[in-house]
């Protein structure tokens, strides 16, 4: 596997870094294994590997997903090592995963097997999305723009229900405060995603808490919240 990694132009009248292609840095982020690294090949941070973070996370998903008469079919926007989905499409009736790096979906494909299990390498920005029941976007949106939020909300309103787990500072703080997308997230500017506030405004019919997990050493909360869209 050959990645090359790019660097970020700069404008060289004001010294400031250019917003660059999501997947380029998404591509980086991977390459240089800024989320750390384990002894696979792809490493999405400790947020998809430290169990007192993942266990919650996937018992009240596993909740929620068995809490259905029949099983549904579940889109993971930003399905990472997969290191979390994994554990999950047991409970679903189809798992499509979803990621903007090529190499990493292609290393899933060939490590993660099931009969209902799919991966499409994608932009969710601006690719249209598989039809689903249920969406789930966990510590995705935290790295994006505010611009690329946008344009992912436009089609959030399709499925019947989204999962959002998002790391936020703790106390009060001002949401959405815009960033450059990439492998850093709003909680260093005190700010974090919340998508009923400006300015995004997201339309629901049903907004739940499914969890919320603090970070040690004051580094923030980890929040899961449900909402229900049509």
């Amino acid at each position: 596997m050959k990645i090359i990694v790019k660097k970020k132009k700069e404008d060289t009248s004001s010294g400031i870094k250019k917003p660059w292609p999501t997947k380029d840095a998404m591509e980086q982020v991977y390459a240089m294994k800024f989320w750390g690294s384990n002894s696979s090949a792809f490493y999405s941070g400790e947020g998809s590997h430290l169990p007192e973070i993942i266990n919650p996370y996937i018992a009240a998903l596993t909740s929620f997903l068995n809490s259905f008469e029949s099983p549904i079919v579940v889109c993971d926007l930003g399905c990472g090592d997969f290191n979390v989905g994994k554990q999950l499409i047991a409970h679903t009736k189809k798992y499509v995963a979803i990621d903007i790096v090529p190499d990493l979906i292609t290393y899933n494909q060939k490590t993660f097997k099931a009969e209902h299990l799919e991966f499409h390498c994608l932009d969710i920005s601006v690719a249209e999305l598989p039809k689903a029941d249920c969406v789930l976007l966990r510590q995705v949106l935290q790295h994006l723009s505010n611009g690329e939020i946008k344009r992912i909300l436009r089609k959030l309103t399709y499925f019947k229900y989204v999962i959002l787990t998002e790391h936020l500072p703790e106390g009060d703080f001002e949401p959405n405060v815009d960033i450059i997308s990439g492998q850093g997230a709003r909680l260093k500017k005190q700010s974090g995603v919340q998508l009923t506030k400006a300015p995004f405004h997201f339309k629901v019919k049903e907004e739940k808490q499914l969890l919320a997990i603090a970070v040690n050493g004051g580094k923030g909360i980890i929040v899961t919240t449900l909402y229900r869209v049509l």
